[in-house]
């Protein structure tokens, strides 16, 4: 899996009536489409908790590193709390990082939502502990996500069921069929993440990528020194997402199958998770097999278990 050589941890699955807890570990967000997610939330059957201090500010912070990373570990010890999710990305996650309780996250595993700046999340979690984590729509991407977005986020985290990604607009950069387990998020995110100890190990995985805001060239170079860095060496399979305001689509494309032209690993295009509102829920740790002929990302096993 990763170098720490962790057991995998499958969360328990969410049941209707559970608490869900809610951490800030980015940036200040939007208090209506805040109210407005929480609602979502509470439609789909679970009981929210805000704890104190989610509204707190610190430039573009929602309060200082110590304060959030409070928070989490806070909610990860609390035995009432079965799952968190984020309010909001932005910038600020990255921050976190050596200030979390691993050793508390490993002992209470639990669903942990959030994608974008939370990707550092997500994937400290599963390098350091093992932790299935879900890259999905936070509380105020919610508020605006369409109803295939919520029922996704619901499946992933209250059903048994094994998942699976298609896109109808998918395209081939390379064709092929390899198996791997998945990681991966926000491209900036991920980029940023090299040369500290929480950097995912790629080899054997298969990788999904999003973006927002990025101009092609600074793909591009993220891309490319993460190629020079040895970060792609014995990939299994890349899934590229939304590249909201990027460019043009087939830029994007290209840049991917110029970067990766030497490998042999399968490359699909054309996924809709990342910034839009029909962001589908994908959980990071788990197998699965990536199919270009069958347009499809399909997962071994449930990424939650009943208790």
């Amino acid at each position: 899996m990763n170098p720490r050589n962790n057991k995998l941890l499958i969360p328990a699955r969410l049941k209707p009536g559970d608490k869900i807890g809610v951490v800030a570990p980015a940036s200040p967000f939007d208090r209506k489409a805040f109210r407005q997610g929480i609602m979502a939330l509470e439609q789909m059957g679970f009981a929210v908790h805000v704890p104190m201090g989610v509204f707190e500010k610190k430039r573009y912070l929602a309060g200082t590193d110590d304060e959030r990373a409070g928070r989490i570990n806070s909610l990860f010890r609390d035995k009432t709390v079965r799952g968190i999710i984020c309010a909001r990305g932005g910038y600020g996650s990255l921050r976190l990082l050596s200030l979390l309780d691993y050793k508390t996250i490993r002992k209470n595993p639990k669903v942990f939502v959030g994608f974008s700046d939370v990707t550092a999340l997500l994937t400290a979690f599963y390098t350091r502990c093992g932790l299935v984590g879900f890259h999905g729509p936070m509380v105020t991407t919610l508020a605006t996500a369409t109803r295939a977005a919520r029922k996704a986020l619901y499946g992933a985290v209250a059903s048994a069921g094994k998942l699976q990604l298609t896109s109808r607009r998918g395209v081939i950069i390379r064709a092929g069929r390899a198996s791997g387990t998945v990681v991966g998020g926000n491209l900036t995110t991920v980029s940023h993440l090299l040369g500290t100890p929480f950097a995912p190990v790629l080899k054997k995985h298969v990788l999904i990528l999003e973006e927002i805001n990025e101009a092609p060239y600074r793909l591009d170079r993220m891309l490319t020194q993460m190629k020079l860095a040895g970060c792609f060496n014995g990939l299994a399979g890349l899934v590229l997402g939304t590249f909201k305001n990027c460019g043009n689509r087939k830029d994007v494309y290209e840049i991917a199958a110029d970067i990766f032209r030497d490998g042999d690993f399968p490359i699909l295009a054309g996924f809709s998770f990342g910034h839009v509102r029909g962001n589908p829920t994908v959980p990071i740790g788990v197998k699965a097999t990536l199919d270009t002929d069958a347009n499809l990302l399909s997962f071994h096993d449930a990424p939650t278990a009943a208790e």
